[in-house]
Order: structure tokens, then C-alpha cells, then sequence
């Protein structure tokens, strides 16, 4: 009776162990070590194992474990409401020489690596952040997110070259924000296939990745605020982007989502009604950027365009404006630095707003000819240094009749509906006006040694 128990109790504890998918560590390099750096008082359950699983011991905090080269170590814990607590209350992994991450994240969680829910906001936060020796990344099978669960967990992880799968196809509010950012050898992105999103999930999730050259597939239709911004922010080698799908937008989903970037071409954007600084400064300083894409949206809103293609040096067309109202500030910086824009878009819209067009132009060294302005009335800054710096800008056909006001900013400092909207144009051209404007000469007003023209 007592030699079948032992064998029951053997095959028992050998199943048991074999079903468990704990986090691994496996060193490539000798003189390799690891550890682990609570903050503010968090004080998780995370033991090791260094032997298979027979024994286990709890991880002091700040006490380094000397892994030779291919030793592995087990870990699991039993943390049912996360490894971290809040943003601050974090815990990490410190390490040295060369780690292979494998098994699944869980095993800290449920002590076996079972569980597919995140037990808790900021969970797994910066759980690796800065671990510049960690090659390869554990499985993160989890498809139920909780707030900001993996943020920054791989930040600054500089020899990691293939991200773990990601498949939750609905996700939590900055749950993957800052998650890769500064992987500069990361090559391979995961596949993304969340269809529904929450407020900047995605948020500078590869941003600084400069060896990742490909995008993942972003299938989602309706996005939330801020959801995409920075996400591939200075991944100066991205040169293939997905399609953007989405036609419910809100308040800055796309800003500066692929700023900085090696794109010759934009996507589609098929929206129709934008949202607050939904586009804003989302091409800017991609210098390869040669084509622009369509921009059929009528409805706009408050900085929609800003600085949408700001610093794109090598852009020669602009897309078709065809909105006929604008919005407050909507393409304020939209083409500013772009230096081989040779001809501007047509501008129809007769309503201004203020600062609508703000600096829209400013530095567009080839530019000759403005678009007719036709508006007859102005608005608060509408035109503010809309063509400064438009060096070989020669004509300009205006609609309205009146400078308008001077605006006090602070400290006695003034602004105007067209401060400084030609400075440095070319030194002759000419200014078609209506008869009853006055015609004063200056930077802001018809730039000196123009002529003007009665229209």
C-alpha cells in the first residue's frame, strides 16, 4: 500500500510539473544574473527555481541569482491581483549578461501559468524595462487586459529582435502604451488583431524602434482618443505601413503615430468628419515622404491637419482641401518646411476660424503662387504667418476688405489676423485686392515693393 501511494504521489508531482508553463530563463552567456527592484513599497511573490522545480525560493529584492550559461530558472508566484499595483508600485527584473525569456508570464500570477485574464491595472508594468541583456521574450497569452498591463514592460530591452504574440482582440486603456519603445534591434513586430480599442492603448508602443522596417495590421474602424499616437513615433526604418480602415475617429488618434519615419507614401485615410488633432503632426519630419494621400473629410475640428505633413522635405503635391468650413486652428502648420511643394492647394472655404491657417505654409521655399483666398471677412489670427518665409512667392489674390483689429497676447504684446503672413516672400510680386482695401504696406500687411492690383 505504501510503495503504490509513493508511485501515485510521483506521478502526480510529475504531471503537476509537467502541465505547469513556467517563466523560464535561460543564459546564452556566462556571468549572467538576475534579480529583481521593487519600488515604493511593492513587495510581489516571486520565487525561482533552480533545479527543475523540486525546491523553490522567494526573490530578495535587490539580490542578484548567477545563472552559468545554459542554466535555466523557473519562476512562478502567487500574485492575484498583479506583480504591480499602481503606476508608481512597480516591480522589475534587473539583469546581466545574455537571458532567454520563455514559458508564460502567468506562472508570476497563478503559479502555473495558466490564467488568460490580467488580474489588475499596471500589472506587469516595466517588468523588463531597461533589461538590455534579455534576447527573447516570454509568452503573454492573456486575452483579457486590465489598464496599462504591459506599459513600457519592454522599454529600452535593446537586444530583443522579435516581439511575443499579442492576442487580445479587446483591450484596456494604455495597456500596451510605451510597451516596446526603444528597442532599437526589434525587427518583427506582432500581429495586432484588436478590433476594439481603448484610449491610448497603443500609445508609443514601438516608438524608437529604428530596425523595425514592417507595421502590423491595425483592423480596427472605430478608434478613441489618443489611441495611435507616437506608436511608431522615430522608427526611422519603418518604410511599410498598413491600411487605415477607420472611420470614426477621435480626439488624437493619429498624432504623430508615424512622425519621423522612412514612408515614402501615406495611406488612405477614407474619414469623412474628423475629430480634435485627429491628424496632427502624423507625417511630420518623414522626409521621405514623397506622395500624400487623399483628404476627403468635409466636417472638420480643432487642429485636425496641424502640422499633418510638417518638415516632409521631399513632398511635391498637396492633397485636395475640399472643406468649405473650417474649424479653429485646423491647418495650422499643415505644409510647414515643406520645402519642395512646389503649388498649393485650392482653399475654398469663405467662413474662417481662428488661426485656420495659420504658419500653413511658412518655409515653403518653392512655392510662386498662393492660393486665391476668397473670404471676405477675416478671423482672429486666421492668417498669421501663413506664408512667412515663402521665399520665391510672387502673387496672392485676397477677397477681403479689412486688416482687422490688433489682439493683445500678454505683456503688452499684439497679434493680428495676418502677423507676419509675408515676411520674406519674394522681393517684387503682386497683390490682387479688392478696390476698398486699404492698402498698407509691411510684413504683415502687402509686402514691400509688390504691386498692387484693384480686383
Amino acid at each position: 500500500m505504501t510503495k503504490k501511494f509513493l508511485i501515485l504521489l510521483f506521478l502526480c508531482v510529475t504531471c503537476a510539473l509537467h502541465a505547469a508553463n513556467y517563466l523560464t530563463f535561460t543564459a546564452e552567456a556566462d556571468s549572467s544574473s538576475f534579480g529583481i527592484h521593487s519600488e515604493w513599497g511593492n513587495n510581489p511573490d516571486v520565487q525561482c527555481s533552480l533545479d527543475g522545480g523540486k525546491t523553490w525560493t522567494k526573490l530578495i529584492n535587490d539580490s542578484l541569482i548567477s545563472l552559468p550559461k545554459k542554466k535555466k530558472a523557473l519562476l512562478r508566484g502567487y500574485n492575484p491581483q498583479g506583480i504591480s499595483r499602481d503606476y508608481g508600485e512597480v516591480t522589475r527584473f534587473v539583469m546581466t549578461g545574455r537571458i532567454a525569456a520563455s514559458g508564460s508570464i502567468m506562472s508570476l500570477i497563478d503559479g502555473n501559468g495558466e490564467s488568460l485574464v490580467i488580474p489588475g491595472k499596471y500589472c506587469f508594468r516595466s517588468l523588463f524595462k531597461g533589461c538590455t541583456s534579455l534576447t527573447e521574450a516570454p509568452q503573454l497569452p492573456a486575452k483579457t487586459m486590465a489598464r496599462g498591463c504591459y506599459a513600457g514592460m519592454f522599454s529600452g530591452c535593446a537586444s530583443l529582435t522579435k516581439a511575443p504574440k499579442l492576442p487580445a482582440k479587446a483591450l484596456a486603456r494604455d495597456c500596451y502604451g510605451g510597451m516596446f519603445m526603444g528597442c532599437e534591434r526589434l525587427t518583427e513586430a506582432p500581429d495586432l488583431p484588436a478590433t476594439t480599442l481603448e484610449e491610448v492603448c497603443y500609445e508609443e508602443m514601438f516608438s524608437g524602434c529604428t530596425s523595425l522596417t514592417k507595421a502590423p495590421k491595425l483592423p480596427a474602424k472605430t478608434l478613441t482618443k489618443g489611441c495611435y499616437e507616437f506608436m511608431f513615433f522615430g522608427c526611422s526604418n519603418l518604410t511599410q505601413i498598413p491600411e487605415l480602415p477607420a472611420t470614426q475617429l477621435a480626439d488624437s488618434c493619429y498624432f504623430e503615430m508615424f512622425a519621423s519615419t522612412n514612408i515614402t507614401q501615406a495611406p488612405k485615410l477614407p474619414a469623412t468628419t474628423l475629430a480634435r488633432g485627429c491628424y496632427a503632426e502624423m507625417f511630420g519630419w518623414c522626409t521621405n515622404l514623397t506622395q500624400a494621400t487623399q483628404l476627403p473629410a468635409t466636417t472638420l475640428a480643432e487642429g485636425c491637419y496641424a502640422a499633418m505633413f510638417g518638415m516632409c522635405t521631399n513632398l511635391t503635391q498637396a492633397p485636395e482641401l475640399p472643406a468649405t468650413k473650417l474649424a479653429n486652428w485646423c491647418y495650422h502648420k499643415m505644409f510647414f518646411g515643406c520645402t519642395y511643394l512646389t503649388q498649393a492647394p485650392q482653399l475654398p472655404a469663405t467662413t474662417l476660424a481662428e488661426g485656420c491657417y495659420e504658419d500653413m505654409f511658412r518655409e515653403c521655399t518653392n512655392i510662386t503662387q498662393a492660393p486665391e483666398l476668397p473670404a471676405t471677412t477675416l478671423a482672429k489670427e486666421c492668417y498669421t504667418g501663413m506664408f512667412n518665409g515663402c521665399s520665391k512667392l510672387s502673387e496672392i489674390k485676397v477677397g477681403f476688405t479689412d486688416w482687422g483689429k490688433e489682439y493683445e497676447i500678454y505683456n503688452g504684446e499684439t497679434t493680428s489676423n495676418t502677423l507676419n503672413w509675408l515676411s520674406d516672400v519674394a522681393p517684387n510680386g503682386k497683390f490682387i485686392c479688392p478696390k476698398g482695401l486699404p492698402k498698407e504696406v509691411g510684413e504683415s500687411r502687402i509686402p514691400k515693393g509688390w504691386k498692387t492690383v484693384d480686383n
